[in-house]
């Protein structure tokens, strides 16, 4: 894997994880969130809830795609196993698949 890639990604998972303990932080002061706080409170609370599981999950989709380049699978579609475009994972660096199955995946 290219270090440049790497550099990439380990910069993208530390700020993955930063969101992701910004958001648990927010999250432990639930206790702000109390009953006469009103709805707006607990849309908040739920809404910090959904993102710290986008962030979750992105941290995962980093460390998979960090898992596929040292097992020497990075930039194989996981579909088809043909090479993934170079310029799409320089745009997408965490593409699991080629453009023309990930076309046909959301057809």
């Amino acid at each position: 894997m290219a270090s440049g890639l790497k550099t990439k990604l380990r910069a993208q998972l530390e700020q993955a994880m930063q969101e992701l303990e910004r958001l648990d932080e927010r999250l432990q002061h639930k206790a702000d969130y109390g009953p006469g706080k009103g709805d707006p409170a607990i849309y908040e609370w739920e809404l910090t809830l959904a993102m710290r599981q986008t962030a979750l999950a992105r941290v995962e989709t980093i460390r998979q795609a960090m898992a596929r380049c040292k097992e020497g699978r990075y930039g194989v579609c996981e579909q088809c196993g043909a090479a993934i475009d170079p310029e799409r994972l320089e745009a997408l660096p965490l593409a699991t698949m080629c453009i023309n199955c990930a076309k046909s995946a959301r057809s």
